[in-house]
């Protein structure tokens, strides 16, 4: 008896492709040493930082914590690999506990694992690149550029990285295979799929759609109908041939932007504020979020440069979020004279919160900046300085998707190019501005009222038609509710 086609979504895969993918698996079992028959029990301990602010209790395999519960849990799936799926998770969890779930922070780096020994060695080299691409054009250009944005776009392509994921398999043993759980990262849902559950939501990223995001045997959820359509279709990711297959509409939502409830609930509050500010007069409050690869920094020391004689003349306020980068902090104060006498610091949590509550409530002045090594800290900062900022400075990375009026700088590598684009279709944010026009349409913003007006009345508009509404969607998803 012949066994059965091996297919992606009901499209055959090449022997070619199977027999990479063979290749590859065992390669990564054997160089991260996976251990298919180990067993790791699995608790619930505190996290200090979301804990009290999102009610996330940590999924750890340690003796001594608290058991899961079954049935009010929910699973947020996450790794630290830059912060855009630290973001997401983080949108999912203030999610479900919105709306009455507990939010399990499921991080596949928190374990002694060989999943965790693959995504710290692949994230180096992530990291690596995105720095790299900042300081040469060609290499941008030619290399890391169309990596990102083209390389991992067919599903054939991905099936040997996808089949590699059987070394994520074995932490999930200890969990009722009905659980549902949030994967915000491919690998997340592609562990949990290998280790037979069968109730897991694949939220894809960004608005580029890869073939690299799918996840057969989870349901897909995405944040645009552009990127909707791509997936049901497969264009340009799936085979070239007459009669390809498209993602079956049982297994894809478009859900609309993940979004923390926190943000979401303020969004009419914040965007008055902003707005008052403008009709007052008041200085204008620019947020800079230095992304988790800390990339663009020279770009951004520009900025900061440029920015500063109207920090100190009272014009503008700046909040700098550094992330959990000390190098980052270290090149400002290398490029900038006098920038740490200048700076009011919030190295300190409570010092970050209390300075952020006090943006939202009062008033704020001059520079600050922000610094945190722990990676909860380092990307909830950015979350908690936008509502009380009336700008929003970054790559169009994740952020992209967010209810505050944004500056998107030039993308760091290909799939970030279609954030930008949603961003300044809805109305929210302008398009990628590269080189001269990101100190163009800065200027435009800080000084001039009439797009950032735009921007401010747009958000509530947006939010009215369930744009900011993705993290609840998912989470009703994953419930059944």
């Amino acid at each position: 008896m012949s066994e059965a086609p091996v297919t992606l979504f009901g499209n055959p895969v090449s022997a070619s492709a199977q027999r990479k993918a063979a290749s590859t698996r065992r390669r990564f079992e054997r160089k991260y040493r996976y251990d298919p028959e180990a067993f790791y029990p699995l608790s619930a301990a505190e996290n200090p930082i979301l804990g009290p602010m999102l009610g996330v209790r940590n999924v750890v395999s340690e003796p001594g914590h608290e058991k899961l519960d079954h049935g009010k849990g929910i699973l947020i799936g996450t790794i630290r690999m830059g912060y855009g799926h630290y973001r997401i998770a983080m949108a999912a969890a203030s999610a479900a506990r919105a709306l009455g779930y507990t939010p399990y922070w499921f991080d596949l780096l928190g374990f002694d694992t060989a999943g965790a020994r693959m995504i710290r060695d692949l994230d180096k080299w992530y990291s690596r690149g995105s720095r790299l691409s900042q300081k040469s054009k060609l290499f941008n250009r030619f290399f890391w550029d169309p990596l990102m944005g083209k390389w991992y776009k067919g599903i054939e392509k991905n099936y040997p990285i996808m089949q590699a994921a059987h070394v994520f398999a074995n932490i999930y043993k200890d969990l009722p295979s009905d659980m549902p759980l949030l994967g915000t990262h491919p690998w997340n849902a592609l562990g949990a799929v290998h280790a037979g559950m069968t109730n897991v939501v694949n939220m894809i990223p960004d608005n580029c759609p890869l073939g690299f995001h799918l996840v057969e045997g989870a349901i897909q959820t995405v944040q645009s109908p552009s990127s909707y359509l791509k997936f049901r279709t497969l264009a340009e990711i799936g085979p070239k041939i007459d009669g390809a297959k498209g993602v079956p509409a049982a297994d894809i939502r478009l859900t609309s932007h993940y979004i923390d409830h926190e943000l979401v609930e303020n969004i009419e509050v914040d965007c008055t504020a902003r707005l008052k500010r403008i009709a007052d007069k008041a200085p204008r409050r620019l947020l800079i979020s230095i992304g988790g690869a800390g990339a663009q920094q020279k770009l951004l020391v520009e900025i900061t440069r440029l920015l500063l004689p109207q920090v100190q003349a009272g014009k503008t306020t700046l909040f700098i979020n550094f992330g959990d980068h000390r190098t980052a902090w270290d090149y400002f104060n290398q490029h900038i004279p006098g920038f740490d006498a200048l700076v009011q610091k919030h190295f300190a949590w409570d010092d970050a919160v209390q300075c952020a509550n006090q943006a939202v409530n009062g008033e704020v002045s001059g520079l600050h900046a922000f610094l945190n090594p722990n990676a909860f800290c380092a990307v909830y900062t950015t979350n908690l300085l936008m509502r009380g900022s009336d700008l929003l400075l970054t790559k169009p990375s994740e952020l992209a998707f967010y209810p505050i009026p944004k500056l998107l700088l030039e993308r760091v590598g290909g799939h970030e190019a279609w954030g930008a684009i949603r961003a300044a279709e809805l109305g929210d944010g302008t398009i990628e501005c590269p080189g001269r026009l990101a100190f163009q349409a800065l200027d435009l913003l800080l000084n001039e009222d009439d797009v950032l007006t735009q921007y401010c009345a747009m958000i509530p508009r947006l939010k009215t038609h369930g744009i900011y509404n993705g993290a609840y969607e998912v989470v009703r998803l994953a419930k059944g509710a």
